[in-house]
């Protein structure tokens, strides 16, 4: 039998109707379960991580606060029926919940990508959640906020980024411990790009025969990798 899983109390968020943006702009998702959809993009400044391969350390400082009704008008120029809220660590500002209600009262599809160590149980439940789980290669695991486990739904994905054997190995064993294959959640694995090739990630998830969907960042194989914008 599954042990009853803990309460979690609600807490009060800040709200703010403003947020320090670093980029919005249109392409198509390059990761997670919405992959090669049309989704526009908006990239707020600010992290509290330092990854050792983090491919967004752009984003930790500058921008520009807009307030959230302009960033609205924004997106919605684009005209993509899809919207990412991304960073850095969006959760970071406490305007980016009315903005993604904002969002979703305006009838788009929204995503939201963070980082794992930050509680997401404030993040409205029509959100489609992509949370991070750091594995060891980041040098940021011990910062994983476990309780996430408890607020994700059916719309959600963890996901893992691995750059070696042992990024793999210990992946699995959080799967296993944490009986992650029995939560609503998806489960992504994708490799840190140019640590490790994905061929051979494909093959250890074959091997172990485990329940995730294996992913590439897709945008990284279309333009140059270090490209922005897209």
């Amino acid at each position: 039998m599954l042990a009853a899983r803990p309460t979690i109390e609600p807490r009060r968020v800040p709200t703010a109707d403003s947020v320090v943006v670093k980029e919005i702009y249109l392409s198509l998702q390059g990761e997670s379960s919405h992959q090669g959809k049309l989704c526009t993009f908006v990239r707020l400044t600010g992290c509290h991580l330092r990854c050792a391969w983090c491919d967004s350390e752009f984003s930790f400082k500058g921008g520009q606060r807009l307030a959230n009704a302009e960033v609205l008008r924004q997106v919605l120029e684009t005209r993509s029926p899809m919207v990412e809220v991304t960073g850095g660590e969006p959760l970071l500002q406490p305007g980016v919940y009315p903005l993604m209600e904002s969002f979703l009262d305006a009838g788009l599809i929204v995503l939201l990508e963070t980082s794992g160590a930050i509680d997401v149980r404030e993040v409205p439940k029509a959100v489609h959640k992509i949370v991070d789980l750091k594995t060891p290669s980041s040098k940021e695991h011990d910062r994983n906020d476990l309780r996430n486990f408890e607020s994700m739904n059916e719309r959600d994905e963890l996901k893992f980024v691995i750059g070696s054997r042992e990024d793999y190995d210990w992946s699995r064993e959080m799967i296993r411990r944490h009986r992650l294959d029995a939560r609503p959640f998806g489960l992504l694995f994708s490799t840190v790009f140019s640590s490790l090739a994905p061929v051979q990630l494909a093959e250890w998830i074959i091997a172990d025969k485990l329940p995730v969907r294996f992913q590439l960042q897709q945008h990284k194989y279309l333009w140059e990798p270090n490209a922005r914008g897209v």
